[in-house]
């Protein structure tokens, strides 16, 4: 054994490699308790956050029934539901946003369950769109055993709201299925990419979303209000998701 300012240290290879397992075991341990820690409280902010969001949703909710029941109120109380859509907005980005870190969060450890709202089911993109079919490259080979015996059994159709400037379409991202005849598994291409999770925009509508919101100024009550005019209805409460899930992946 060997004397240092820490204690003794074994002189023997095999007594120093256990000393080593043992250190790299504690620290492993420390680091899945640090992991574990992290998790629960991303998913406790998560729940927080979607609280405080429904709360404000329901409040905004009230307003709006009370402003359709008893008609126009004075300028004063238009400029309060305007503040108030202002934060309801606000919480429900902030409400996406956890609700993403605590998905990362709990993907570093096994006992932790990631935190998955709720929402609203989303209304189906208008049929007057345009839609742009684009049709990923077809498998060559089986998945599964990697047979070429492959014929066409269906397709997958993926839909993306995208925007072009003044011109509003829907992209169809066509995956088509094919089943091998040796093997009976089905082939298909890998889903199409989106910047955000469960994302349905594509990235230049996310863009325009994001930039009108914070370099133009522009609240997204004002911008659902001139999407409806364009002919696209997209709510409130799905430009927030929206707007939490494009700051979280620009973190």
């Amino acid at each position: 054994m060997v004397a240092t300012a820490q204690g003794a240290v074994p002189d023997d290879i095999g007594a120093l490699r256990a000393a080593l397992i043992a250190a790299l075991a504690r620290a492993e341990d420390k680091a899945a308790r640090a992991a574990l820690v992290e998790a629960e409280l991303a998913v406790a902010r998560a729940k927080a956050s979607d609280d405080a969001a429904l709360i404000a949703h329901q409040d905004l909710t009230i307003r709006k029934l009370q402003r359709a029941l008893h008609g126009q109120s004075s300028e004063r109380s238009a400029r309060l539901h305007d503040q108030m859509e202002l934060i309801f907005e606000e919480l429900q980005s902030t409400a996406t946003e956890d609700e993403i870190a605590a998905e990362q969060a709990a993907a570093r450890t096994t006992e932790v369950a990631p935190y998955v709202r709720k929402r609203p089911a989303r209304q189906p993109f208008p049929e007057h769109l345009p839609r742009e079919r684009m049709v990923e490259p077809a498998p060559t080979a089986c998945h599964c055993c990697g047979g070429h015996r492959l014929r066409k059994l269906g397709e997958d159709i993926t839909e993306t709201l995208e925007v072009v400037p003044r011109q509003w379409k829907v992209i169809q991202h066509v995956r088509e299925k094919f089943t091998c005849r040796d093997s009976e598994a089905i082939s298909r291409a890998p889903a199409p990419f989106h910047a955000t999770p469960r994302g349905w925009a594509g990235p230049g509508l996310l863009a325009m979303i994001l930039f009108e919101k914070f370099g133009q100024h522009q609240p997204l009550n004002r911008q659902a209000e001139r999407y409806a005019r364009e002919g696209v209805p997209l709510s409130l409460s799905t430009l927030a998701d929206q707007v939490g899930a494009g700051a979280a992946a620009l973190m």
